[in-house]
């Protein structure tokens, strides 16, 4: 390996499969060198629930992306979601000290620590802190403030923190194969990067990421990230439904939801029936169509419904013009962009990569991988050769490695 080069891994641990991509960052432009996914084994709802099978499923990713680009990872950007996630708004203000009243970057210091500053209880830590734009004397600034003149200058910040030893766990997995974790990045944050553009970002746009075990959020105001969130409701939560109210196994409900399973019902008639496996072979049995969709639709609109009220007054339809986009494997459900234009109030559609994004990447399913690479390839070059330092929560979080 050429010692030019660094080789960034994307790491996606989901309930259903795990995703890893390789990229490399040449001059300006992003290319995806490898790829590598597995089914998921040893997680629930994001958390890791069996140490030993999440991590044999990760490395077999692991080692299939390698294989792919032909290269060894250098480090990894590791996805992360689960319900054990939370977050709070937290502001604060001070008077610029400057006799003339000209904002210097002690005073940008100063409010953004203490709107940081709040205290988190025992066992948790913060995972990101996303910063809201800054205001002058009550003036909006979407940029930096320093040099601008004023009296006083406020910000706030949405801190979003976690369960510290459910983090440590996820981090293991990677710390396993003897690889670094460079940063760990909200899931929410990497596939609304993805889909989205700075305009909509800008005018305001909400992106629910709906994956298999966990619904990620995030709602975009003034280009920056305002609220985020996680909901331990997927896709599998439609698959037991059905195999509750159909009495059928987890991978026969699987199969139904993936072949007639739609978030708003479509069929009027209720004798229409619908072969398991169409096969017609012994054991092969007929379900209503109708009964599949209503079953389906009716968690799909309670998932939607509940983002909502969580949203609470930060979500209103005047100030997110940009909609609602739809990302992640459960998002392709038939019908799912009209079900959440109809809860939210606002036009919704299936998220897009941008046009570089090769053709067999672009499924829903991979958004949050490209979201990470994307985030950690730009991040990387933006850093000085000297920038190899941990994030906050990276170095709190470095004593439950120390045998290592």
């Amino acid at each position: 390996m050429s010692s030019s080069h660094t080789f960034i891994g994307a790491v996606e641990i989901g309930t259903s499969k795990v995703s890893v991509l390789v990229g490399q960052h040449t001059g300006r432009e992003l290319a995806i060198i490898g790829r590598g996914e597995c089914p998921a084994s040893g997680v629930i709802k994001g958390t890791v629930v069996d140490y030993k099978a999440a991590s044999d499923c990760t490395h077999a990713a692991v080692e299939q992306a390698e294989r792919d680009a032909g290269e060894r990872i250098d480090f990894v950007f590791l996805a992360q979601t689960g319900s054990h996630l939370e977050g709070f708004y937290n502001e604060a203000s001070a008077s610029v000290k400057a006799a003339d009243n000209m904002i210097d970057r002690d005073d940008i210091r100063t409010v953004c620590e203490l709107a940081m500053s709040k205290e988190l209880p025992a066992g948790r830590v913060v995972v990101r802190h996303l910063r809201r734009p800054f205001r002058v004397d009550g003036r909006l600034v979407p940029t930096s403030p320093e040099n601008l003149v004023g009296q006083r200058l406020e910000v706030g910040y949405w801190t979003v923190h976690g369960q510290e030893q459910r983090l440590a766990d996820n981090m293991h997995v990677i710390r396993g194969f003897n690889l670094e974790v460079r940063e760990l990045v909200l899931s929410s944050l990497a596939s609304g990067h993805m889909v989205t553009t700075p305009e909509e970002r800008q005018h305001g746009v909400l992106v629910l990421d709906i994956g298999a075990g966990t619904t990620d959020y995030v709602l975009y105001r003034d280009g920056a990230p305002h609220t985020t969130g996680v909901l331990a409701i997927g896709g599998t939560h439609l698959t037991n439904d059905l195999g509750v109210g159909l009495r059928l196994t987890h991978s026969q409900a699987e199969k139904l939801k993936l072949r007639f399973g739609r978030a708003l019902p479509h069929t009027r008639d209720k004798a229409e029936k619908v072969w398991l496996d169409g096969n017609y072979s012994i054991g092969d049995r007929q379900f209503p169509r109708h009964t599949i969709e209503q079953v389906t639709s009716a968690r799909f609109w309670e998932l939607l419904e509940v983002v909502r009220r969580k949203l609470g007054n930060a979500f209103s339809p005047e100030t997110c013009p940009g909609g609602v986009v739809l990302t992640g494997g459960t998002a392709k459900l038939p019908g799912a962009a009209e079900c959440a234009g109809k809860i939210f109030g606002i036009p919704a559609h299936l998220g897009e990569t941008p046009a570089w994004i090769a053709q067999d990447l672009r499924d829903p399913g991979y958004h949050t991988a490209l979201g990470l690479l994307y985030y950690g390839i730009n991040s990387h070059a933006e850093r000085a050769p000297s920038g190899r330092r941990r994030a906050g929560f990276l170095g709190s979080i470095g004593r439950l490695f120390s045998s290592t």
